[in-house]
């Protein structure tokens, strides 16, 4: 099929809502504080990036503690650079097929990385029940987390399809007629798909429903929990054959490649009226907000991080090779002493055998230039029982109850500058518009004037309004430009958003944020 054709067959699989693109102001720097005041965030993922060389990595660190680089924006620009991918979308309570358990939704994203390499999904089921939304960051380039955001929300719906409904897309594309929407994406305009390969992408959905229709157990279609765990492993298997394939043209077999030696790691949600389904693989978190009683915030993780802070996960790491290996499989918090998360997407050089990443790198043609793809020739050290890595994803359950008002998914980068109940706080208290504060404590009753101070500036600094009606944006400028006692620091922010491409990175991460706001009125027991 030409990719014309296959991007018109994606086009009918899927149902489009686009966000209208936002304003755009031209952004000019002016001197006004000095980045020795910013704190660095941590390393990249990967400890080995892009073939750097040491002397490389050397000059940017240099680069970075020059005491004459001072930025300032002003609050026109800094509000264009955050909201510019903002996303809101409103979900109809009744959708004609049943309730929704989603009410709306905000999401965001904020580039540190040039280009960006983290990627965002939302998706309404059409062919079974309720909502996906994913959040997906990318290492060692952007090429894998694009492919999973665009292709894992349809492995998962196409695996809670009952039979009838797979039989009946089998016989649409034997037949050449047009097939039934699968899935009714959001989109934000500046998102994109790879259509150069979309038709490898369909042949190999179209394989997976093939297998689920050969499947003698598959008439009602898998559970939740099921269809998100097949179809995190099944898209990882597709993505290694993939690259170890012949396509049919050089563009596709390169960009294939480049997304199996990338990697990314992935949340997703299925939020049905039952409850929430989450499936994590790597170091992104889904975490919910819960109203108590007394009106408080509280936070709930749903998932749980994958890396070596997770003691479940080392002892399941080192207990998958042998013991001569169990004090070098992680090494300085990193796998083999060079990724930090524990399981992901693609990183075939963490999966693959020796012999079989030198032969696919060298059956590239010889005029391909690997660095251009983000390659290089490079084995992790201590490799010697692969693989190392792989992307079963943890799944967890949560029925809903009348309390739980919205779910934040966030990638790293978002929770490296806030905490989970910081966060539930902050999207708390800019739905509701209430900023409660605790009584003050007997031991605050005996603070010296100096202390209260400090006190009075952090109880003022929760009060303050919010700037964003997105609660998404919200959580960004206030995870960039929080100051030291909690306060909205506008210089810090600024200096923050203004920072030149080859800095950015050394001082804060690819921030993607996606609030769900749930229809609580389901969990409500129903009147008699």
């Amino acid at each position: 099929m030409s990719g014309r054709v296959c991007a018109s067959i994606l086009q009918r699989l899927s149902c489009y809502t686009l966000t209208l693109p936002c304003s755009s102001l031209s952004q000019h720097s002016r001197p006004a504080r000095r980045l020795s005041s910013l704190d660095a965030s941590r390393g990249d993922q990967v400890g080995v990036r892009k073939g750097e060389s040491g002397i490389r990595s050397q000059s940017r660190r240099h680069l970075s503690t020059r005491q004459d680089l001072d930025f300032q924006l002003n609050q026109v620009q800094i509000n264009n650079i955050l909201r510019s991918n903002e996303q809101t979308i409103s979900v109809p309570e009744f959708d004609g097929r049943g309730l929704s358990a989603v009410k709306k939704f905000e999401s965001n994203q904020l580039a540190a990385n040039t280009p960006n390499e983290d990627r965002r999904s939302a998706a309404t089921c059409l062919q079974s029940k309720g909502m996906l939304f994913g959040v997906f960051d990318g290492h060692g380039g952007w090429a894998c987390a694009q492919s999973v955001s665009e292709r894992l929300l349809y492995y998962t719906a196409v695996a809670m399809m009952p039979k009838q409904s797979l039989e009946e897309l089998e016989k649409c594309m034997e037949d050449g007629r047009p097939l039934p929407p699968i899935l009714q994406w959001y989109k934000h305009h500046t998102d994109f798909n790879y259509r150069e390969s979309a038709s490898l992408y369909i042949d190999h959905l179209r394989v997976f429903w093939q297998d689920l229709l050969d499947s003698e157990e598959h008439d009602e279609g898998m559970s939740p929990p099921d269809a998100l765990d097949r179809a995190f492993k099944r898209l990882d298997a597709d993505i290694s054959l993939e690259a170890q394939v012949p396509l049919s043209n050089d563009l596709m077999k390169s960009t294939a490649i480049q997304v199996a030696f990338a990697g990314c790691t992935a949340s997703v949600a299925h939020i049905g009226t039952e409850g929430i389904h989450v499936a994590n693989a790597g170091d992104c978190r889904v975490v919910l907000g819960v109203q108590e009683e007394d009106g408080s915030w509280s936070a709930l993780p749903l998932s749980y991080d994958h890396n070596a802070k997770n003691e479940a996960e080392m002892v399941r790491i080192k207990a998958q090779h042998p013991s001569s290996e169990r004090d070098t499989v992680v090494t300085d918090d990193r796998l083999l002493g060079v990724l930090m998360p524990l399981r992901a997407f693609g990183d075939v050089r963490f999966k693959w055998s020796r012999e079989l990443q030198q032969s696919i790198l060298a059956g590239l043609e010889s005029g391909v230039d690997l660095d251009s793809l983000n390659l290089y020739q490079y084995t992790p050290p201590n490799y010697f029982t692969p693989p190392y890595l792989d992307v079963a994803p943890e799944i967890t359950y949560h029925k809903l109850r009348p309390k739980d008002r919205f779910l934040i998914l966030g990638t790293d980068g978002l929770w490296d500058e806030l905490g989970n109940e910081e966060a539930v706080r902050l999207v708390g208290e800019h739905l509701s518009g209430v900023h409660l504060q605790a009584p003050v404590s007997p031991s605050e009753r005996q603070l010296k004037l100096g202390q209260m101070h400090e006190l009075l500036l952090k109880r003022r600094a929760r009060a303050s309004p919010a700037l964003d009606t997105n609660a998404a944006t919200h959580l960004i400028r206030r995870a960039l430009g929080t100051g030291e006692y909690g306060e909205l620091c506008q210089e810090r922010l600024s200096s923050m958003l203004a920072l030149p491409e080859d800095l950015a990175r050394m001082y804060r991460d690819d921030i993607t944020a996606t609030v769900v706001y749930l229809n609580s009125n389901l969990a409500r027991p129903q009147q008699g």
